[in-house]
C-alpha cells in the first residue's frame, strides 16, 4: 500500500513547523481541483492560478509566477488523472480508475497518482479538503 509518501511531500515544512498531513494515508483523501483548465483534443491543459500569498513572500511568488509556464499540458495519464479529480474520488479511487483504463502499463498506479497529486498540490492545482485553504 500507498504509505511511503506521506500526503504532504515531506514530514516538515518551512522554519521547521510539522506538516498536518505527517503520517496521512494519501489514498485515503479526495482532492479537489483549484486550478482553471481546458480540454485540447484529448489532452488537458491545467491553467497555473495566479499567486495567493501576502506579505513578503508576494513579491517572490508573483517573480516566480512571471516566470512560469502559465499554461501545463498534461500527458496521457495526467489527464486521465486530472478528470477523475472531483473532491469525492481519493487517491485510491483514482487510481483504481487509471488501472482499469491503462491496465499494467500504469502500475504500480497508487504511487504514480499519489506522486501526481502531491506536485498538483504543490503547483497549487488542487487541495486538500479539510487542510488547506480555499
Amino acid at each position: 500500500m500507498f504509505r511511503g509518501v506521506d500526503a504532504g511531500g515531506g514530514a516538515m515544512r518551512r522554519r521547521g513547523k510539522q506538516d498536518p498531513l505527517a503520517g496521512v494515508n494519501l489514498l485515503e483523501i479526495a482532492p479537489t481541483r483549484r486550478a482553471e483548465w481546458e480540454e485540447a483534443g484529448s489532452r488537458i491543459v491545467v491553467i497555473r492560478p495566479e499567486p495567493t500569498t501576502s506579505g513578503a513572500r508576494l513579491l517572490l511568488d508573483r517573480l516566480l509566477y512571471q516566470l512560469s509556464a502559465r499554461r501545463i499540458r498534461l500527458d496521457e495519464y495526467g489527464s486521465c488523472v486530472w478528470r477523475y479529480v472531483d473532491g469525492k474520488r481519493t487517491v485510491a479511487d483514482i487510481a483504481a480508475a487509471l488501472r482499469e483504463e491503462y491496465g499494467d502499463v500504469v502500475e504500480p498506479a497508487e504511487e504514480r497518482v499519489g506522486k501526481l497529486i502531491q506536485v498538483f498540490r504543490r503547483e497549487e492545482f488542487v487541495a486538500y479538503p479539510g487542510v488547506d485553504r480555499d
